[in-house]
């Protein structure tokens, strides 16, 4: 395994509400190795944008980061001066944000935008206009240099997104974080840009953080998963060790959720019992206890940490799986 490109150690985020600070993160830790894809799976609310969003240095205004740690390739992200931090966004680090329909500038032709995005590169307009149309190509757009006068609204969805990729890939980024990319496509544009995302991150040798709800599209396209509630990052591991054998019952339950592994017709679609825990008044114990079937004593009193679970690289946040307790066994 190589070094890690990314580390995050201890993270907690809060924001600023009416109701008091939401402790949206509370003591994240993670990697992303260098060439490799981690996705970020959750329910929604549960803090995978927030994650992402961190990382580049794109949090709302009433966001604070009360602890941890971001360090990129050893740089420290943290308490960063914008100056800096700019200098890093956009060339280190770019980001596919979620919405392509609302991700270009409407009133500014594409090429503009892509030209506009190399003001760093000591290149003539022309050379940056030829990169940009090289890209477009390389993205999947047929004759990109007769499309780089139109705007936005001339493309489909699907051809926004192939846009904004290539915008992001134009810096050849160390890192590039894909927030929900595939939300407003149908599903065979779906299976397409996942692809392309997959063979431009085989070409580029870049790191991937893609943040998804779409359980399948993590399994198709990710390395390594990261599974988040609440806040909390409750289960890490190898893609395939991860969907196979989870430890968590959170992500038991979020895997047996999954439209896509339901054998038996049904009208009912199953779901997770019980409310998420209130962030502003954190309860002490496991986050998951309240909507946990396997609940015990020791899940209402004590945090857990995260522990190895069934192998290298692969452990969760539940007490189940302690080796130190009779109880060790995760029922599956």
């Amino acid at each position: 395994m190589s070094e890690p490109l990314l580390r995050v150690r201890d993270l907690s985020i809060a924001f600023g509400t009416p109701r008091g600070r939401i402790r949206a993160l509370r003591h994240v830790n993670f990697d992303v190795p260098k060439g490799r894809i981690v996705g970020v799976v959750g329910e929604s609310g549960c803090g995978k944008s927030t994650l992402a969003y961190s990382l580049i240095g794109l949090l709302a205004a009433n966001a604070q980061i009360t602890a941890g740690s971001i360090t990129l390739d050893g740089t420290e992200l943290v308490g960063l001066p914008d100056r800096d931090m700019r200098a890093i966004r956009g060339t280190r680090i770019a980001m596919i944000f979620q919405d392509p329909m609302t991700a270009l500038n409407p009133v500014s032709p594409i090429g503009r935008q892509m030209t506009d995005i190399q003001y760093r590169d000591a290149t003539s307009r022309a050379e940056k206009r030829q990169r940009a149309i090289d890209m477009l190509t390389r993205v999947g757009i047929p004759d990109a240099e007769a499309l780089l006068d139109a705007y936005p609204h001339q493309f489909s969805g699907g051809m926004r997104q192939r846009v904004c990729i290539a915008m992001a890939l134009l810096t050849r980024p160390d890192l590039l974080i894909a927030d929900e990319p595939t939300t407003a496509l149908d599903a065979t544009l779906e299976v397409q840009i996942v692809s392309l995302l997959r063979e431009l991150q085989r070409e580029f040798g870049c790191s991937v953080v893609f943040v998804s709800h779409h359980l399948g599209t993590v399994a198709e396209l990710c390395d390594d998963v990261a599974v988040m509630y609440a806040g909390e990052m409750i289960e890490r591991g190898e893609v395939r060790e991860v969907f196979h054998r989870p430890a968590h019952p959170y992500t038991q339950a979020l895997f047996e959720c999954d439209p896509g592994r339901i054998k038996i017709a049904t009208r009912n679609l199953p779901t997770i019992p019980g409310d998420l825990p209130d962030l502003v008044q954190v309860p002490p114990g496991c986050i998951f206890k309240d909507r946990c079937p396997h609940r015990w004593d020791r899940c209402d009193t004590e945090h857990p940490p995260l522990y190895e679970a069934r192998g290298d690289r692969h452990d969760a946040r539940c007490h189940m799986i302690d080796p130190a307790e009779s109880r060790a066994e995760v029922p599956s």
